[in-house]
């Protein structure tokens, strides 16, 4: 029986490596089509969040069956519930960067004077998603703690295009839409950072059965 939950888990870490590894691709590719205003390859980004929500799904009816078949108890049961938890907030990232697509393949944008925050917003969020899913997988509590205690970074990050956008604004670089829309792409980028920041609140609980909200 514990050989066969052990399997099962080994799957379950797979298929969140794999899903993270579609969120933090997603994060990636939508800084690179803003610069590059690349409609098609926005299209793209959105369609693969049908991939995104499709993986969701499946890790989603494994773990339900983990726990009817396993039924598992204390750290093992924690794992399991904490993994259904943190898919949710993986599929919201990937909506969140099918948002940021979309922006940009409706509008034409050019290249914004916050670029190279918003590059630093792009890759900080992709990174706190590849650590939580590192330090589920490793049950990495000192890991887990970093990816939380990172999101301050990206809420200066997001303090700091906001500036950006104003004075843009102001010398007449950018017009008032445009601006709009860097902003709700920003604002996109720090609600990522906040999901990333949730799932490793989960993987905290995963580890020592103490959540934030709890």
């Amino acid at each position: 029986m514990r050989e066969r939950f052990e399997q099962q888990m080994e799957i379950l870490h797979t298929e969140l490596i794999e899903l993270g590894a579609l969120c933090e691709q997603a994060i990636g590719r939508t800084y690179e089509v803003l610069l590059e205003g690349n409609q098609r390859a926005a299209e793209e980004i959105i369609k693969k969040d049908q991939v995104v929500d499709a993986k969701e799904r499946e890790i989603e009816d494994l773990c339900f069956r983990i726990i009817l078949q396993q039924q598992p108890v204390a750290r093992d049961l924690r794992q399991v519930s904490a993994a259904l938890k943190m898919i949710t907030d993986m599929e919201r990232i990937g909506d969140q960067a099918a948002d940021i697509a979309d922006i940009v393949k409706v509008t034409s944008l050019g290249v914004p004077d916050a670029s190279i925050r918003l590059k630093d917003m792009a890759k900080a969020t992709a990174s706190m998603v590849t650590k939580c899913i590192d330090a589920y997988v490793k049950q990495d509590l000192k890991l887990a703690r970093e990816v939380i205690d990172f999101d301050d970074i990206v809420d200066d990050l997001f303090d700091e295009v906001k500036d950006e956008i104003l004075q843009g604004m102001r010398k007449g670089i950018t017009t008032d839409v445009q601006s709009l829309d860097y902003l709700m792409i920003a604002k996109y980028y720090e609600r990522i950072g906040d999901h990333a920041t949730n799932i490793a609140e989960w993987v905290v609980y995963s580890i020592n059965g103490h959540h934030k909200g709890e």
